[in-house]
C-alpha cells in the first residue's frame, strides 16, 4: 500500500507540468487577444478613424475668440450718417445652469423679466425647462434700460452678450432709399440688401490651445478682422427732408393715396433726394404694413400724360419735321383719328409750337406726332431712357412699358405724343427732363456720390434741347404751369394729368405731375412730382403737384445757395435803403 501510494505521487508529480504548460498558454492566448485588441483598436482609431479622436482633443483644448466689426455706416453726401451700427445687450440663457443654480425656483424674478420683455412668464420659462441644452435666447437686443433690469435680477444662467443694432438716424425721410436690416443684421430692403456684402465685413478670429490648468500652450492662428466699408451715397439729407415734408404735407392735404418725388442734379447725375408717402419708421417696424415699404418713386410706372409733349417737339425738331416758330392750326379744337376723337378743351385756333406746350394742347401735339411718325418718336423716347433702366441700380427699380411692336394706328400714335400708351417711373421722367436741362447730353444715374463729370452721351442735340427748354420756361411764366414758379428764379417745366387704366377703359382715378429745371440760365436741379390719386375738386397737376414742386424747387436752390438768375420779380433791398415813393405815402396817410 505504501509503494501504491508512492508510486501515485510519482504519477501524480509527473502529470503536473502537463497541466500547468495548458494553463500557461492558455494564459498567454487571453494576453495576446486582449493585447491583439488593443493594438487593433488603437490603429483602427489612430489610422482608420483618427478624426474622433482629434475632434474630443480638440474639443476639449481648443478655444477661439472672436473679433466682432460693426456693420459699415452709410452717409449722405455730406457726411449726415443715414444708418449705422450700435452696441446692445441680447439676453440669453444657459438652461443646464439655470437647473444647476435652481435658477426657476424663484418665479417673481422670471414674473419681473417677463413684464420687462412683454412676454409671458411661463413662455419664458419654458425656453430653459430642457436641462440638457446650454443656449437659448430670451430677448434680442434690448435697451440698456433692460440690460441693467436684467443684471440686477441675478437669475443664475442667465446672461448678457453684446451685439451689434441698426439704427437709421433719418427714420421714415430716407426709409425707402436706405432699406433696412433683419435681426442678425443682414440688409434685406433697399441699399442695405444691395450693398449687403460691402456692408458686414469678416470677423477676425484667434485660435489657441489650453491645457488642463487653463493656461494656453499654443498659438494656433491668429485672422485678422476685414473692415467692412462705408457707403456714401449721393443723397442730400437737407433735400431729402424738405422734399418729404412737403409730399407728405401734399398727399393729406389732397387725400390722396400716395405721393413720390426726386431731385437729380443735372450736372452729374446724381439722385440728390428720392423721397415716397406714405413711408415707415425702419427702427421700429412693428406696424409697417407692405404698401408703405414700396420705393414708389422707382417701382410704380404710371402714364405720364402731358410732361412728355415735350418729347413729340424734340423728335419732331430733330427729324425737320418742324420749325420752333412753326404755327400749327388747332381748330375746330378737336380732330378725328381712325374714328376716335382726340380734342382739347376749346377750339384755340392757330398755335405757335411753344404755345401748344404752354396751353398744353392735345391736337396741337397728335398733329405734330403724326407728321414726325411713329419709328422717329420711338426712337427719341427711346434715347431718353423710356423702357429701360436707369442706371441707379436699386432694387425693385421698374423699366417701364415702352412697346415696340410692328404695327400703330395713327390713333395710337396721336395718344402716344401726350403721354397714354406707355408708362414711366418718376425716376425716369426725372431723368428725361435733365436730359433736357443737360444741353441733350444724358448721363447714367446713381445713387453713389460721384466724384467729378461722369462719361455722358449726346442723345439729342443741344440746338434743340436749348430750344425746348426755352419753351418749357415760356410754360411756367405764360402757360398751364403758373403755380410752379419759384419767386427770384427762371423755371422751365410741364404740368401732366392721366387717367388711371382700369379693366376696359379708364377710370375715374388720376395721377398728377409736375417735372421741371431750374434755374434755366445754368440748370441744376430737374425736379419731379407724383402724387397718386388725389381726392376732392383739385386734381390736375397745375393744382395738385405744381406747387409743391415749386415749394421743393425754390428751397432747394437757396439751400445750396445757388444764385438767383430772375431778380425782376423781386425786389431786394439793402440795409438802411429807403423806398422814397412808398416813404412819402406812408407819411401823407
Amino acid at each position: 500500500m505504501a509503494l501504491t501510494s508512492k508510486g501515485n505521487r510519482r504519477v501524480l508529480k509527473k502529470a503536473q507540468p502537463h497541466l500547468s504548460t495548458g494553463r500557461f498558454y492558455f494564459a498567454l492566448l487571453i494576453v495576446v487577444l486582449v493585447f491583439g485588441s488593443l493594438v487593433a483598436r488603437a490603429a483602427y482609431i489612430q489610422v482608420v478613424e483618427p478624426e474622433r479622436l482629434i475632434f474630443e482633443g480638440d474639443r476639449r483644448s481648443l478655444r477661439a475668440d472672436t473679433t466682432t466689426v460693426q456693420r459699415g455706416s452709410i452717409m449722405d453726401r455730406n457726411g449726415r450718417e443715414l444708418a449705422v451700427s450700435v452696441p446692445v445687450q441680447t439676453v440669453w440663457a444657459d438652461p443646464q445652469r439655470v437647473h444647476e443654480g435652481h435658477g426657476l425656483d424663484n418665479r417673481e424674478r422670471w414674473l419681473a423679466l417677463a413684464e420687462v420683455f412683454r412676454t409671458d412668464a411661463d413662455s419664458l420659462m419654458a425656453k430653459v425647462a430642457d436641462p440638457n441644452r446650454r443656449f437659448v435666447y430670451l430677448e434680442r437686443k434690448v435697451t440698456p434700460g433692460v440690460a441693467e433690469f436684467v443684471r440686477q435680477l441675478g437669475i443664475p444662467g442667465v446672461y448678457l452678450k453684446t451685439e451689434s443694432r441698426r439704427f437709421y438716424p433719418a427714420g421714415e425721410i430716407a426709409a425707402h432709399v436706405v432699406g433696412f436690416t433683419d435681426i442678425d443684421g443682414l440688409g434685406i430692403e433697399g441699399l442695405e440688401a444691395i450693398y449687403n456684402q460691402v456692408l458686414t465685413g469678416v470677423p477676425g478670429e484667434r485660435l489657441y490651445r489650453k491645457d488642463a490648468a487653463g493656461r494656453v500652450v499654443e498659438e494656433i492662428s491668429v485672422t485678422a478682422a476685414q473692415q467692412p466699408q462705408q457707403l456714401t451715397l449721393s443723397i442730400d439729407q437737407r433735400l431729402q427732408a424738405l422734399a418729404y415734408a412737403e409730399v407728405k404735407k401734399a398727399v393729406r392735404y389732397h387725400q390722396a393715396t400716395s405721393g413720390s418725388a426726386v431731385i437729380l442734379d443735372i450736372t452729374t447725375g446724381e439722385v440728390l433726394a428720392m423721397v415716397n408717402s406714405p413711408s415707415y419708421n425702419p427702427n421700429n417696424r412693428a406696424d409697417a404694413q407692405p404698401h408703405r415699404l414700396r420705393n414708389r418713386a422707382i417701382t410704380d410706372a404710371y402714364e405720364p400724360g402731358s410732361t412728355v409733349k415735350p418729347l413729340a417737339v424734340i423728335a419732331a425738331l430733330e427729324h425737320g419735321v418742324i420749325k420752333p416758330n412753326q404755327v400749327i392750326d388747332t381748330s375746330p379744337g378737336w380732330l378725328r383719328i381712325g374714328g376716335r376723337r382726340v380734342s382739347d378743351p376749346k377750339n384755340r385756333g392757330p398755335l405757335t409750337i411753344t404755345e401748344i406746350l404752354e396751353t398744353s394742347s392735345n391736337v396741337g401735339t397728335a398733329k405734330i406726332a403724326l407728321q414726325t411718325g411713329i419709328d422717329n418718336m420711338l426712337d427719341t423716347y427711346a434715347a431718353v431712357g423710356f423702357g429701360n433702366d436707369t442706371g441707379v441700380a436699386m432694387l425693385g427699380e421698374s423699366f417701364g412699358v415702352l412697346q415696340g411692336r410692328q404695327r400703330w394706328s395713327d390713333f395710337e400714335v396721336a395718344t402716344l405724343s401726350y403721354g397714354y400708351g406707355l408708362t414711366v417711373t418718376t425716376l425716369q421722367l426725372a431723368q428725361m427732363y435733365a436730359i433736357i436741362g443737360n444741353g441733350g447730353v444724358r448721363y447714367p444715374l446713381t445713387i453713389q456720390r460721384r466724384e467729378g463729370t461722369p462719361v455722358g452721351e449726346q442723345v439729342i442735340s443741344k440746338e434743340t434741347a436749348d430750344t425746348v427748354l426755352a419753351m418749357l420756361e415760356s410754360v411756367v411764366a405764360n402757360g398751364s404751369g403758373e403755380r410752379a414758379r419759384v419767386r427770384g428764379y427762371r423755371v422751365a417745366g410741364k404740368t401732366g394729368t392721366t387717367r388711371k387704366a382700369v379693366a376696359g377703359g379708364y377710370g375715374d382715378e388720376y395721377v398728377t405731375l409736375f417735372a421741371g429745371v431750374a434755374p434755366v440760365s445754368n440748370p441744376r436741379l430737374a425736379v419731379v412730382v407724383t402724387i397718386n390719386e388725389p381726392s376732392g375738386d383739385e386734381y390736375y397737376g397745375s393744382q395738385v403737384s405744381a406747387p409743391v414742386f415749386a415749394e421743393i424747387v425754390g428751397d432747394a436752390l437757396r439751400m445750396l445757395n445757388i444764385t438767383p438768375d430772375h431778380l425782376q420779380d423781386t425786389q431786394l433791398k439793402a440795409a438802411g435803403w429807403v423806398d422814397v415813393p412808398e416813404f412819402l405815402r406812408a407819411r401823407s396817410n
